[in-house]
């Protein structure tokens, strides 16, 4: 799924910027066609620290009051569901987007990692540094 503006952005500069109050949203929205509703999802939108959510959303409030509400008996639940959520702010994918942009961040050291406390290394050690242990037959 896309990611929209973030276009230039270095992984830190999203997370300082998320540490502000910055976002990762989506628009849930509703298609019906009188027998079949199709619920979909926006794709994911940045938004920044003291931005407001209803330009990037607002596309998607029209769909959902022109095209949600004519499929029986889904299309008036989903879109009364998509349009909480456009009131509310979009639906919060934070944690997620985060998690993801952190682990395939190509800034981050990914040599060295703690686990419960103890730090250990990926890197190859030269032969001369191994430990060798003499094993009894």
């Amino acid at each position: 799924m896309q990611i929209k503006n973030i276009d230039g952005l270095s992984v830190s500069q999203i997370r300082r910027m998320v540490n502000e109050g910055g976002k990762f949203v989506i628009f849930p929205y509703t298609v019906s066609i009188v027998v079949m509703t199709f619920k979909r999802s926006s794709s994911i939108y940045f938004i920044p620290p003291g931005e407001n959510t209803i330009k990037h959303s607002y596309k998607h409030v029209l769909t959902n009051g022109v095209l949600g509400w004519w499929g029986i008996p889904w299309g008036p639940i989903y879109t009364i569901g998509s349009m909480y959520h456009h009131l509310s702010g979009g639906k919060d994918v934070t944690s997620d987007v985060m998690t993801h942009l952190i682990q395939h961040d190509p800034e981050a050291n990914t040599s060295t990692y703690n686990i419960n406390g103890v730090v250990s290394s990926n890197t190859a050690v030269p032969a001369q540094q191994q430990d060798t242990y003499n094993i009894p037959r």
